[in-house]
């Protein structure tokens, strides 16, 4: 799993069956001082997240199948929003 920021959202009139009625948001990853990297991706959101919003992003294709409960083609899965996390004794607000 890794840490990224939301921000913006894919829209896509034409698709594979299996990403029917799935949200896809363009995330890009944190470095380890939660700025943002310029590494950017798309990703599946089972967590209903919002443009700005701080996620955990599950990198295993493997969990998408079972997050979205079928068969899809899917590497990345923002599986969680977070409010806050604590690293070395320091509190980091997200929201």
């Amino acid at each position: 799993m890794k840490l990224a920021r939301v921000v913006g959202n894919v829209v896509s009139t034409i698709k594979d069956v299996g990403f029917h009625g799935q949200k896809l948001m363009i995330i890009d990853y944190l470095d380890e001082d939660g700025r943002m990297t310029g590494n950017q991706a798309i990703a599946f959101d089972v967590a209903d997240a919002g443009i700005g919003d701080t996620v955990i992003v599950n990198v295993d294709g493997g969990a998408a199948n079972i997050l979205l409960g079928r068969q899809c083609i899917g590497d990345l899965t923002i599986c969680g929003v977070i409010d806050h996390l604590t690293i070395d004794g320091e509190i980091r607000e997200y929201h």
